[in-house]
């Protein structure tokens, strides 16, 4: 979007906040970058530069604007609904691959030279992977000085920079700041030793029902818990685990951490952003399914319907695997007796595990799973894949690939196929058009319900055939459709 000026122009003069993140703005007499939203006087056209990513920005020498924060606008929905190289590089750094691994590790991610992978971030994005993994790095520091009381220092080594000195230049470099001179300028925060307290941006509208009802209604035992108005989890991240505590607000999800190693900070806020499905873009996909006459009256009573995802896509896997023709609650039941027998045990109130890795679950006794033979079999064929690497679920995993070797695996139909895509890869017009709640509400609001004739109707829909998903489970009178009490 950012090189279609005339349209990036209306954004600014409008202040119109759903294209925050989209683009940045930059103000070649100020040296200042911005979200489109600023609330500043907008500067005049001739001296506007327009960049699709802040850390294009920050390469070309603007600093990020004081007032308006765009450093921490929402992730471009772009990088969720397209499965080309540049948006899996995008989500591998986002989920800290650079940072582990170096660019000759997401090159080889990617199956592409270093080269060939520089060439295509500068030619979309104007900035390359090392720019672009500073710029989170630059963001995540911010945060730990807003919202810790961590020595400099400190800050420095868990943001990612490899010496303090870095750390100092990057933030003297982007903020016009000292981190000094951040820390002085923090909003309070509730002082909880151990804890971190931030807001997750969204694009409005964003309806909470299904996707806090649905992550609380499927909660396994030990792993996930709704209490107090929040949703809780465990998480296992690169360096250690996390228990975060996420509630949603009218304009962004209060977001709760602990964290046992401070460097994993970035991956958790990734991961529990793609799990809320922040990034997307609803006035989008709404427009699109308001094109449906079937749909229009269901997206005008709940605009803004995200698709809940997870933050690890082989425990969701496991899961849709588990739940295989059963109920929620016995899904439930069946996920809680496999994470107590097979998960890592960690100290906190109310929640006891971690979800067990695919390697833990290839040790798992056969007798715990209280199953058929056939889910036995499926669930076992799963874990080998995932243990041995030849099924990648991860988020830069090739999408057709993993339907493929998912579909290749004994026990895997279409509908666990297409859950997974939708719940685990993020795609956004993964489709279940043999699901027997979509049936039921489609032949209720008078659509062809039969799976050959739903996917014909559906073919409008694209490419957020997921979302209308979403609207079309929402009309059943099911727990996973509401926000807990």
């Amino acid at each position: 979007m950012h090189e279609d000026a005339e349209r990036c122009l209306q954004a600014v003069r409008s202040k119109d906040a759903r294209f925050d993140g989209w683009f940045f703005t930059a103000v070649t007499t100020t040296r200042i970058y911005c979200r489109p939203s600023c609330p500043v006087t907008p500067p005049k056209a001739e001296n506007m530069r327009f960049y699709a990513s802040a850390a294009a920005a920050q390469q070309a020498g603007f600093r990020a604007c004081k007032r308006c924060r765009p450093d921490a606008s929402p992730g471009s929905p772009l990088w969720n609904h397209r499965a080309d190289a540049v948006a899996k590089a995008m989500r591998l750094i986002a989920d800290g691959v650079v940072d582990r691994e170096g660019v000759p590790g997401l090159a080889a991610r990617l199956g592409y030279s270093v080269r060939q992978v520089e060439r295509q971030l500068l030619a979309e994005l104007g900035a390359g992977p090392l720019a672009l993994a500073r710029a989170q790095r630059a963001q995540t520091a911010r945060l730990l000085i807003e919202t810790t009381s961590l020595p400099m220092a400190e800050v420095a080594l868990a943001a990612g920079f490899a010496s303090v000195r870095a750390f100092n230049e990057t933030v003297r470099e982007v903020f016009a700041l000292s981190p000094t001179d951040l820390r002085t300028r923090r909003r309070a925060v509730p002082d909880t030793p151990g804890v971190l307290s931030l807001r997750l941006p969204f694009r409005a509208p964003l309806c909470p029902d299904n996707l806090f009802g649905h992550l609380a209604a499927t909660a396994v035992p030990g792993v996930e818990e709704w209490r107090d108005g929040a949703y809780r989890r465990t998480l296992r991240l690169p360096r250690g685990h996390a228990v975060v505590s996420l509630s949603p607000r009218p304009d962004h999800v209060a977001c709760r951490l602990a964290l046992s190693d401070l460097r994993d900070l970035p991956i958790a806020i990734a991961r529990c952003r793609r799990m809320l499905d922040l990034d997307a873009d609803p006035e989008a996909v709404d427009e699109r399914l308001r094109a449906d006459p079937e749909l229009r009256p269901l997206v005008d009573k709940d605009p803004g319907r995200r698709v809940p995802g997870t933050v690890d896509a082989d425990e969701f896997a496991v899961r849709a695997v588990l739940g295989q023709q059963v109920s929620t609650a016995a899904a439930r039941t069946h996920a809680g007796r496999v994470v107590a027998v097979a998960g890592t045990p960690i100290a906190d109130h109310g929640l006891t595990h971690l979800f067990p890795t695919a390697e833990q679950l290839a040790e798992l006794d056969p007798a715990v799973l209280a199953m058929p033979r056939a889910r036995k079999t499926a669930f076992a064929a799963l874990v080998d894949a995932l243990a041995s690497g030849r099924l990648d679920l991860g988020v830069g995993a090739d999408w057709a690939k993993a339907r493929a070797d998912l579909s290749a695996l004994p026990g895997f139909g279409p509908w666990t196929v297409e859950t997974i895509a939708m719940r685990a890869l993020g795609d956004p017009d993964a489709f279940v058009p043999g699901d027997l709640g979509v049936r039921i509400a489609a032949r209720n609001l008078g659509m062809p319900d039969t799976p050959g004739a739903l996917i014909r109707r559906a073919q409008a829909w694209r490419p957020w055939r997921a979302y209308a998903v979403q609207h079309l489970w929402a009309t059943g009178d099911h727990a996973v459709n509401r926000l807990p009490s």
